[in-house]
């Protein structure tokens, strides 16, 4: 059997989304043929090029704007082209701002001397030439699809939606000019390739407008067999009763697709009853069969990256922070090095679903020999583990093993700010080619990271973050407010210890959440526990993620008694400027003019 497995439009622009990759090796293991397909970036490719730029331009009615556009269309290749490091030479033009047409990003630049410096001329071309694309996405949106964007296609009819009416209106409109554009694309390979299913990933809420379309169009031309999964099908639709999704698809999986697509296959070769289907839903077995049986993470073959237009990714510097840059430049290898989280406790997380609960690792010498094999197809030998949390034990046995084969790697992930990470553990890292890691310090208060049971203390993370630090690894950290029983207080005191970790430069990077209760994690689940209660129990029809809470005690239907908007604003701004090295002598609530601060608040008991 012949599977057809799709990243839909749009995840990242700067490297493969790893689902297929991992997909298809699996299934080719197994005696099917699968290939792959990237549309987000076939798309974007297709879109920011000479031809239909200038195509486009010549349907617009207004002068300038066809002018504008027109001028894009003649130095979009040459753009691109720089952005995949293929003519680096075009940095000093791009630099010296003499070829970019300039539009509204452009006039909220920051002081490009002062965040680049005279030396980092390429730096700064990549700001201006992704401005550049990001420019010609907002006149798209704004004139053309009000659904597009280069990350978030759509999300705003995707995310926490409770009904699927909105979405489905969008599908049933016409067709806009990008959708026909992303439709073309499909039907090329649905036509070179003739395959017997199409599968569809969904990671995020800005895939699920692009995989229903293509799907819509499928089912409409080519009556084939479409399969959903993927990250966001896992946590969103777990308590699906919307009947409406099934006139666009056949099968939903969930948690990892590897078994389910294959007795997806067995069943459509009619060798399996559907009511022997793992972890799927049918429209006539609306059950989910849950189950145990997963290959281990040492039986997975190697990931397969044929037939992924690698030469096509464009690396961008949306921010002039160096650690946020991680993720848009740069065409990093993704692999994950264990399934699950070892720690997986954390009352914000997920805990209950597949991807957190269950642990399993290889051996070290099997994620080396994965780097390996993903290093000789894509020719790059940086790596992002993307695994929730990087295990301390595995990673010292895997950079033991990189540096025992001589490779020469870079990587970087996300860890928990854990004692194990020694002065002599970071150096390791180092050595073997570390260049960053990510961790929550989430809520910076000790009562309030024992409550949601982090594992961790503020004082270990300093310490953790200080041997980073001292390594040369460029630390980021995730931060979250309005936790419940969150006071004002606790949460300056959480900005000040930022303030001190940015003064004392132990973290390069951070950025602040909102907490979000999910029907997923320990405290959507048992909210008591946490000082809260859910305003609302029951499961909508369609997406059922986040839910809405309310105080245990107190404050009615209001959450807090400060202004948790304003609050989470002053937050971002003074966290911005410390990233800048601006603000850190200042008192903390002067990031905070609009917010009346009580003379004293004590925490509250519980």
């Amino acid at each position: 059997m012949k599977f057809l497995l799709i990243t839909p439009p749009l995840t990242q622009i700067n490297t493969p989304y790893p689902a297929t990759t991992m997909l298809k090796a699996f299934l080719q293991a197994h005696g099917h043929t699968a290939v792959q397909a990237d549309l987000g970036i076939e798309l974007v490719d297709k879109i920011y090029s000479r031809e239909w730029l200038s195509q486009y331009a010549m349907s617009v009615d207004k002068e300038d704007e066809r002018a504008y556009l027109l001028r894009c269309s003649e130095i979009v290749e040459h753009v691109k082209a720089f952005l995949r490091g293929q003519d680096n030479t075009l940095a000093s033009r791009i630099a010296n701002r003499s070829l970019l047409p300039e539009g509204e990003r452009f006039e909220q630049l920051a002081d490009m001397e002062w965040a680049f410096g005279t030396s980092g001329t390429e730096d700064k071309a990549r700001h201006l030439a992704t401005l550049f694309i990001e420019e010609v996405a907002d006149y798209l949106r704004d004139h053309t699809d009000p659904h597009f964007d280069l990350i978030r296609y759509a999300e705003q009819i995707a995310n926490y939606a409770p009904t699927f009416d909105e979405m489905d209106a969008a599908l049933q409109a016409p067709t806009t000019m990008i959708d026909e554009l992303m439709l073309a694309l499909l039907q090329k390979h649905l036509e070179a390739d003739r395959p017997d299913a199409v599968g569809f990933t969904i990671p995020f809420p800005g895939c699920l407008y692009g995989a229903l379309r293509c799907a819509q169009y499928i089912k409409r031309k080519y009556h084939l067999p479409v399969i959903f999964g993927g990250g966001f099908v896992n946590t969103e639709w777990r308590q699906l009763s919307e009947r409406r999704i099934f006139d666009y698809c056949d099968f939903i999986t969930f948690d990892d697709g590897e078994l389910p697509l294959l007795r997806i296959a067995e069943h459509l070769e009619g060798r399996l009853p559907p009511d022997r289907l793992l972890r799927t839903v049918t429209p006539n077995t609306p059950k989910l069969i849950e189950t145990d049986e997963n290959p281990t993470n040492q039986e997975l073959p190697m990931p397969d990256f044929e037939g992924l237009q690698l030469d096509k990714y464009l690396s961008l510097a949306e921010m002039t922070n160096p650690m946020h840059r991680l993720w848009s430049c740069g065409r990093w290898n993704k692999l994950m090095m264990a399934h699950g989280c070892y720690w997986h406790r954390c009352a914000f997380c997920d805990t209950s679903l597949d991807y957190i609960r269950r642990y399993d690792t290889p051996s070290a010498a099997t994620v080396v020999d994965r780097m390996e094999h993903i290093m000789s197809q894509t020719g790059i030998s940086g790596f992002h583990f993307i695994d929730e949390a990087l295990p301390p034990k595995l990673l010292k046995e895997v950079c033991e093993e990189i540096l025992r084969r001589r490779l020469v790697v870079s990587f970087w992930g996300n860890i928990r700010f854990e004692k194990a990470y020694t002065a002599e553990l970071c150096d390791l890292m180092a050595e073997s080619g570390c260049v960053a890691v990510s961790g929550g310090l989430e809520v910076a208060s000790d009562r309030l990271l024992k409550l949601m049971d982090k594992g961790v203390t503020i004082g270990q993370t300093i310490k953790a973050c200080r041997h980073f630090r001292n390594a040369g690894i460029m630390v980021h950290t995730y931060l979250m407010y309005g936790f419940p029983t969150e006071t004002l207080q606790e949460t300056l005191d959480a900005l000040d210890t930022v303030r001190r970790m940015f003064d004392e430069g132990i973290v390069q990077s951070a950025f602040w959440h909102r907490y979000a209760m999910t029907c997923h994690s320990p405290s959507g689940r048992e909210p008591e526990r946490f000082g809260a209660c859910r305003s609302d129990l029951g499961a909508n029809p369609f997406c059922n993620n986040e839910v809405d809470w309310s105080p245990l005690h107190g404050n009615g239907d209001n959450q807090f008694d400060y202004d948790i908007e304003e609050v989470g604003n002053g937050l971002r701004i003074a966290t911005y400027n410390y990233m800048n090295g601006l603000g850190l002598e200042q008192p903390v609530r002067t990031w905070f003019p609009n917010i009346r601060f009580p003379k004293h608040k004590k925490h509250p008991t519980r």
